[in-house]
């Protein structure tokens, strides 16, 4: 049993409300945990349909008020920013959602701690999609305690947690993670490609794919639900896939790691935002792949 135990009644805030943070908070408001909401655009404050209980608060009010603040933010660094010049309650817990360095996640830890504050790193999967549902599987690094206190919580945003350790360790699982993933999602594309220039049916070939070894969450989900469909929605930016074959590529070369796929990834992501396509949906790289990986130097 944890020694370290959250009040009851403990009061929760989160900062952030894009794609992944609306759905986080949705879910921690209908759980009756919610009380305060920011982000740096305010009017989406309103956008998000949360209760008349739950009320919108500048960080530094955050820091003043809550015993627990999510972040659902681009990065830590993004944290470390909107975080400067503010101070906590005693045992505050933040819990850093992101997508982010595990080495600038240990920074901000012991900066915490320094003020008497408590840090998870709890990187998620699952998409918006998972957000909305309250069903992300979150990578957590951070102390066993404070992991435990926070499990009744992170149990409203999520179907599946693993603590892999201490804090950054979260993180490097995302990095990794996200590298195989978007890794996978070029493959796909590059194969279905091929069966679309052989004459085969595109729903077929998929289809194959997902009673064969080849399946993947990439071809049981995101091909038929985001992209034979139609709707080229799967609600993230290219750019948003750049950023983390960015950062798993920088962890990679201080870690001693050959990543040759992996740093192919990054360079077709980089050739797309390059060439002005990051703010489109990542799903726009399926139709877009053959002329997009002709820019690519191949021989690198």
């Amino acid at each position: 049993m944890a020694d370290f135990i959250l009040p009851p009644n403990a009061k929760i805030g989160i900062v952030g409300l894009g794609q992944m943070g609306s759905g986080i908070a949705r879910n921690l408001d209908r759980s009756g945990m919610l009380s305060y909401a920011w982000d740096l655009q305010p009017e989406r404050f309103s956008d998000v349909g949360l209760s008349e209980k739950v009320a919108l608060k500048t960080v530094p009010e955050l820091r003043g008020l809550c015993d627990v603040v999510f972040f659902a933010v681009p990065s830590t660094h993004d944290i470390a920013a909107v975080l400067d010049g503010t101070s906590g309650r005693a045992d505050q817990i933040l819990i850093d959602l992101t997508t982010s360095d595990p080495e600038a996640s240990k920074v901000l830890a012991m900066q915490l701690a320094e003020e008497g504050c408590r840090y998870l790193d709890a990187a998620m999967t699952g998409g918006a999609a998972g957000a909305d549902a309250g069903n992300l599987t979150l990578m957590i690094g951070g102390d066993d305690e404070v992991v435990q206190a926070c499990e009744p919580i992170l149990r409203i945003i999520s179907k599946t947690r693993f603590h892999l350790g201490p804090v950054g360790s979260g993180h490097a699982m995302k990095l990794v993670h996200n590298m195989i993933l978007h890794s996978n999602f070029l493959a796909n594309c590059e194969g279905l490609q091929l069966a679309r220039k052989s004459g085969l049916d595109l729903n077929q070939a998929v289809a194959v794919l997902n009673a064969g070894n080849a399946r993947s969450f990439v071809s049981e989900v995101r091909f038929p639900r985001d992209i034979l469909s139609g709707s080229m929605d799967g609600r993230s930016k290219i750019s948003n896939l750049e950023k983390d074959l960015g950062l798993a590529m920088d962890y990679a070369e201080r870690s001693h790691s050959r990543t040759p796929f992996g740093a192919l990834t990054r360079a077709i992501l980089g050739k797309a935002v390059e060439s002005g396509q990051g703010n489109l949906d990542f799903t726009n790289l399926f139709p877009g792949y053959e002329s997009l990986v002709e820019q690519v130097d191949l021989k690198k």
